[in-house]
């Protein structure tokens, strides 16, 4: 079945071109796209999408309370499961919205202007649950993320992590992928989707994205922890 996509931006171009984007791949599906947050709430109520394309400076409502919203909703009925996966769009200059973005559950974000390929490949890749961050910033954003004294901060883990598990996080932490990670370590690419799929128990966090966040939180990321 296609991905069903909702897109969220109170720029006329940016909704068109993303339409156009996404809509030329045969497994993807664009069922709404709106100007303002309000509009989203009610597409994402009304369509049930798969992936939520939201811009964080929007009338009416944000993409910063959009995702808070959602979030809780996801919490609040968890018949409904995770849909939407949000993904944000944004700009250099915003990183520090899209901190809070991310700890309220979105699953990545994009630079505006990021490559069609890489709108595409976000799309698939929170369609089933991953995430995608432009990778220019990843590492910045998320040791900016970090608090700035010592770790200590950061949650506790149920169970402590393997070595493994660890030598996989600190991978994750510098914005590598799957792929890079199992190269990397010699491992095949399930026994590292093994490995994240039992961090993200531990930490009881929604996404690879909290994760990596844990990591510089924890000092994991700079050998610290």
């Amino acid at each position: 079945m296609a991905i069903t996509v909702v897109i969220a931006d109170d720029q006329e171009m940016v909704r068109t071109g993303f339409r156009m984007i996404l809509e030329s791949q045969p497994d993807i599906e664009v069922v709404a796209d709106v100007v303002d947050g309000e509009s989203a709430l009610a597409a994402v109520e009304q369509h049930e999408p798969d992936v939520l394309l939201l811009d964080i400076r929007m009338p009416k409502l944000d993409g910063l309370e959009v995702t808070r919203r959602l979030s809780e909703r996801a919490a609040a009925r968890p018949e409904l499961g995770r849909r939407p996966r949000i993904v944000i769009v944004t700009t250099f200059d915003l990183d520090e919205y899209v901190h809070t973005a991310l700890r309220n559950g979105a699953s990545g974000f994009l630079l505006k202007d990021a490559s069609p390929a890489m709108l595409v490949e976000a799309v698939h890749a929170a369609a089933v649950g991953d995430s995608l961050i432009s990778p220019a910033i990843t590492v910045r954003l998320l040791r900016d993320m970090a608090p700035a004294g010592p770790a200590g901060s950061a949650r506790t883990p149920a169970e402590p992590l393997t070595d493994r598990e660890a030598d996989v996080v600190r991978c994750l932490a510098r914005g590598a992928t799957n792929a890079e990670i199992a190269a990397e370590l010699f491992v095949s690419l399930s026994t590292v989707k093994t490995h994240l799929a039992n961090v993200q128990l531990k930490l009881d966090a929604r996404n690879r994205v909290e994760i990596a966040a844990w990591a510089w939180e924890s000092g994991l990321a700079t050998g610290s922890a």
